[in-house]
């Protein structure tokens, strides 16, 4: 008696790339928008080095307030017992302490939340993608690779063998302690079930950004997980160092920290954006500003930088005022703006979604 061979699995077809950015797959509305991408290919340029402060440049640090208007996790990835942080609940995700056990948010958070919308309103590319997705990308925006070929955000925010012009302290929280929310269970991404993802000819249609709700999604100790946080109303205080910057460029950074009268953005940062969480306004408080040598020679002829030379008040929003309006003529994309400000708007009266995180 012989027997049968057992029958050799047939290997599944991949399915095709989608052939335009139909809506008609989505099952209810989705939290989030695509902010298309430039039609012109970015412009590459060398960057300008860090081998001395040029004089016709800029130089200077920020000083910035964060208000927490939705609750706020930025995860360290560690899950600690809830007895080790004075929390009630058995299991916690953390977050950042400083040592005098307040909330801290990394600079490099931060960083890379301004940076993800100063590549969306400039024509830039990529910072990174997955390996699994990178056929997908046209290949305009894949990242920079050459140092001395750089896009609008690389030059600024770094890129391969390229530190970047700007650098972020870590945010500190001036609230005494924190709060403990229950986020729900969030999916993955799924590019490849939705349609809108992709244009007409098979490729990423533009960057993913969520909408700012008016509160954030808490599921209760029952059913959602516990995580240390930022309660709204919570402030953070942080500094931003730059050098060597176009008038443009800075007043690219500030649009995205919402000081546009005409684009009154907020920030995106943490994990919860699918529900709501992680919105934050930004308050230029003052900035100090380094533009000549009589300025670099008090700025290092003492231990301790003077304050006399911080600009508030008035003459702080005339100096914002200029590179934001260099920024609009030389360097902003606007079609790119007006999407990605109807988005970030904030205040909002959008309520948090629904069903499927």
């Amino acid at each position: 008696m012989t027997s049968t061979p057992p029958r050799r699995p047939q290997k599944p077809t991949p399915p095709s790339p989608p052939s335009s950015r139909d809506n008609s797959d989505d099952i209810s509305p989705k939290p989030y928008d695509l902010i298309s991408f430039p039609k012109e290919k970015p412009r590459l340029q060398h960057p300008v080095g860090h081998d001395k402060y040029h004089p016709h440049l800029l130089h200077g640090t920020l000083f910035l307030t964060l208000k927490v208007k939705t609750s706020l996790h930025v995860s360290t990835g560690v899950v600690v017992m809830g007895s080790d942080i004075n929390s009630r609940v058995p299991l916690i995700k953390t977050m950042v302490q400083a040592v005098d056990q307040k909330l801290s948010i990394q600079g490099s958070s931060l960083k890379g939340c301004i940076r993800s919308v100063y590549e969306a309103i400039t024509n830039s590319t990529l910072t990174v993608i997955t390996s699994k997705y990178r056929a997908d990308i046209p290949p305009e925006r894949l990242p920079c690779k050459n140092k001395k070929e750089l896009c609008p955000a690389s030059l600024v925010f770094g890129a391969l063998d390229w530190q970047g012009l700007i650098d972020f302290s870590d945010a500190q929280c001036e609230n005494a302690g924190f709060s403990t929310g229950f986020m729900p269970s969030l999916y993955r991404p799924r590019p490849d079930q939705r349609r809108a993802y992709f244009d007409e000819k098979g490729k990423v249609a533009g960057r993913k950004f969520y909408y700012h709700t008016i509160s954030a999604i808490d599921k209760g100790q029952n059913q959602g997980i516990a995580v240390q946080q930022a309660a709204k109303e919570y402030t953070f205080t942080t500094q931003l160092h730059f050098r060597n910057l176009k008038p443009e460029e800075l007043g690219t950074l500030l649009i995205v920290l919402g000081q546009d009268p005409n684009y009154p953005i907020a920030l995106k940062v943490g994990g919860g954006k699918p529900i709501g969480m992680g919105t934050m306004t930004v308050q230029v408080t003052a900035a100090q500003v380094l533009q000549n040598v009589q300025d670099w020679r008090d700025r290092y002829s003492a231990y301790t930088p003077s304050q006399s030379d911080r600009l508030t008040g008035d003459a702080l929003q005339q100096f914002i005022h200029r590179p934001i309006q260099v920024a609009h003529s030389r360097l902003i994309q606007t079609p790119q703006l007006q999407e990605l400000g109807e988005v970030l708007r904030y205040p909002t009266d959008r309520e948090p979604p629904e069903g499927m995180y």
